[in-house]
């Protein structure tokens, strides 16, 4: 076994990989860019080294680096996580040529997954099922669209070196098709500097299944499969083990195909065969296919290690020191289900943006697995994915399972930037799911139920505006007042106002338009009008957030604020988040109309496009291509709409 690795990944990814190397008595030693300087998983390694800029690109994307800090600190092993170079073969070359081990696989068996029409003939020769569909170097418009009619519509145009969605889009008509090729090879070349795509068979009611693989180089053995269809733009938010509605006969069939693939290319270390399944009629053995493999450890691990009790970090240790496979085939069970959840600082009602800002407060429930690498006082940076934490849960049956997922993600409490947590009670909550109907389409379905919090209860309010009156925990009955201050004073939260009389040092009368509280202060929290509210009150900035069955958040008004008439100009495009201005399309001068590209941001991984709100003529263009900006930075001004004569 190795006496010391290094990890070249950094935030909940590097922390995961720490706790089992600490637990198996490895050394570690982590690397961090500027921007993680006092990240999590600086303080939990054994060592750390610094390696450059904020920006991946200048740091953790810099292989030289890694492989000379791994020399220069002793390490043998180099464990890539997952994301940034963990799928890379040059990098796995480079490392096992300065003679450090790396712990994955082989750089032949990456290149040959590496590019999903590659990939798919070879699981073909493999006897792997994959879509029907055309994987050709021939990638003139007329042979896509010919290969196109043949498959017959709708269809699906993905990029061949495409990942996360981009370079992807559903075509359901013939005459559609030359527009959405142009538009998917754009993107595709964009991302990934390679414009071609492949044509597959659109699947009417598609599931994301997923198996588990693991191998030694020699064989291999399948650790059961894992259900990932709840996604948003092809961006899984809910993954669980097993699969509902999985059959003995088509588990075993996806298994002994999933060992195929990964014999098939001398697979060595965690790997994962992803498969689409038509579920239309049901899971049947007949209607699954290959899509890709990922060449790493997943995200959704924990799930598969819920439900089988394997350490697969463990596992990656043992065979890459030279170990064969752990265990044999027969002797891997699956027991209970298991689910996880993806928590995000992103803004939903807004279209999903990522978001920034610090974590003043910051607690997971003590019966839920909660893989994170922050902490209260971190700071969530624009740099990378805003993932706060994986919150993971497992139970004997799917509904004790997904019970205990609603309670965990009602128990974790978040202050300080937007998350996603409403979403997820949302869709844990969802009858559908519930059930166990799940498709990549459920989101998208029902996304305006989903993606809107529930409206505060009156009990929310009137906690919000005792703390918002200085009366939060921690602050005594009389906290927030002064002698010479009156027993009756006004207090107000955004768009709420009442009139607020201390009847007694535990005693306060709230007076709203809508009516009034008794409320009183006990040993065991405040209580509403008789009934115990059972809730925390954190106060940061300008926001107070009410955690009771999750979380409602409270803008503080400011009396002495005045009101801004909407802040900007109309004609103003602002940033909508902190990020890096990739690109700009217009300059001074211009004419636009509504809708027109002005300017390409890009924030945590993702780019989004920043169109005119209104036709007219460019005034100012406010920024270049490479700026950072801050979250409501003015970008683009246009000039002063004419007032009617």
């Amino acid at each position: 076994m190795f006496r010391k690795i290094l990890i070249a990944n950094r935030g909940e990814i590097a922390c995961r990989i720490i706790d089992t190397a600490r637990r198996m008595g490895v050394a570690t030693v982590a690397v961090y860019s500027d921007a993680d300087a006092g990240a999590a998983h600086v303080a939990a390694a054994d060592v750390a080294v610094p390696i450059g800029g904020p920006a991946p690109a200048d740091s953790y994307l810099r292989g030289d680096v890694i492989i000379r800090a791994a020399l220069e600190t002793g390490a043998e092993a180099i464990h890539p996580g997952y994301g940034f170079l963990s799928e890379n073969p040059d990098f796995v070359d480079a490392v096992r040529a300065a003679g450090l081990v790396f712990i994955g696989p082989s750089a032949d068996a990456i290149r040959a997954m590496g590019l999903k029409d590659a990939a798919k003939r070879l699981m073909q020769e493999a006897g792997v099922p994959v879509v029907p569909g055309y994987h050709g170097t021939d990638q003139s418009p007329a042979r896509l669209a010919a290969e196109a009619a043949a498959i017959g519509y709708p269809v699906l145009i993905k990029a061949v070196a495409g990942g996360g969605g981009k370079g992807m889009r559903r075509v359901e008509r013939a005459e559609d098709f030359a527009d959405s090729l142009r538009a998917a090879q754009a993107e595709a070349r964009n991302a990934f500097g390679n414009a071609d795509v492949l044509i597959e068979k659109y699947v009417e009611k598609p599931r994301h299944i997923e198996v588990q693989v693991f191998g030694d180089g020699q064989d291999a053995v399948h650790l059961f499969e894992r259900d990932c269809s709840l996604q948003r733009r092809h961006q899984k938010v809910i993954e669980e083990a097993p699969a509902p509605g999985m059959t003995a006969e088509m588990r075993a069939a996806m298994g002994a195909a999933a060992v195929r693939a990964a014999r098939a290319i001398g697979y060595s270390g965690a790997g994962t065969i992803e498969f689409i399944v038509d579920a239309s009629a049901g899971l049947r053995p007949d209607r699954f296919w290959f899509m890709e493999m990922n060449t790493r450890l997943q995200v959704e691990h924990p799930v598969t290690e819920a439900v089988t009790g394997v350490d697969l970090v463990e596992w990656q240790l043992r065979v890459a020191s030279g170990e064969g496979l752990p265990c044999a085939q027969e002797a891997i069970a699956l027991q209970g289900h298991a689910f996880e959840a993806r928590l995000y600082a992103e803004d939903v009602p807004a279209g999903f943006l990522p978001a920034t800002g610090q974590l003043g407060h910051l607690v997971f429930p003590p019966e839920a697995r909660a893989d994170t690498g922050v902490r209260a006082g971190d700071t969530i940076s624009p740099w990378y994915d805003p993932m706060i934490a994986k919150i993971i849960v497992h139970g004997p049956t799917r509904a004790v399972a997904l019970a205990r997922l609603r309670r965990a993600l009602a128990q974790t409490q978040v202050a300080g930037t937007v998350t996603n947590l409403a979403f997820l009670s949302a869709l844990a909550g969802h009858a559908g799911f519930a059930a166990g109907d799940v498709d990549t389409g459920l989101i998208a379905r029902d996304l305006d139920a989903l993606a809107h919090p529930p409206a505060p209860e009156p009990m929310d309010i009137a906690l919000a505006l005792i703390a918002a009156a200085g009366l939060w925990e921690g602050a005594g009955p009389l906290g927030g007042f002064a002698l010479w201050a009156p027993l009756r004073r006004p207090v107000a939260i955004a768009e709420t106002r009442a009139d607020l009389e201390v009847l007694a040092p535990d005693h306060l009368r709230l007076t709203l338009a809508q009516g009034a509280h008794e409320c009183r202060l006990r040993p065991d929290g405040w209580w509403i009008d008789g009934r115990p509210t059972r809730a925390r009150m954190r106060v940061l900035g300008d926001s107070v957030t009410i955690f009771r069955d999750g979380a409602q958040v409270f803008a503080l008004e400011d009396p002495l604020a005045r009101a801004a008439g909407g802040g900007v100009a109309e004609g103003v495009t602002l940033a909508p988040m902190p990020g890096l201005v990739r690109a700009v399309f217009v300059a001074p001068g211009d004419m636009v109309a509504s809708g027109d590209r002005l300017a390409l941001l890009e924030a945590m991984k993702m780019e989004h496009t920043l169109g005119a709100a209104r036709a007219g003529r460019v005034a100012e263009v406010l920024v270049a291509a490479g700026d950072q900006v801050e979250a409501g930075a003015a970008l683009i001004r246009l000039e002063d709409e004419e007032a009617p004569a």
